[in-house]
């Protein structure tokens, strides 16, 4: 059985660009196998200091995918490298 593919999704509360990313990657997360874990920067300082104002942030395997706006084919591609 294949390992479950789990992504990091930085972000933060009041933030619609966070709020969009998430929506998008919830829609597709079935489709695509993936699941997302939820990470509030402001409840950590050093990753409140490390992404400030740049978030939302997809990270896979400890690699930035996007940030600010979902990049469909940075996901589609990391995907397929990792099956």
């Amino acid at each position: 059985m294949a390992e479950e593919v789990v992504l990091t999704l930085y972000r933060r509360a009041y933030c619609h660009l966070c709020e969009d990313m998430e929506r998008a990657l919830a829609a597709l997360a079935l489709e695509r196998r993936f699941k997302v874990t939820v990470v509030d920067v402001d409840a950590d300082p050093a990753l409140e200091h490390r992404y400030g104002e740049r978030v939302p942030v997809l990270v896979g395997g400890g690699r930035e995918l996007c940030c600010y706006r979902l990049d469909l084919e940075a996901l589609d591609a990391y995907l397929a490298e990792i099956r």
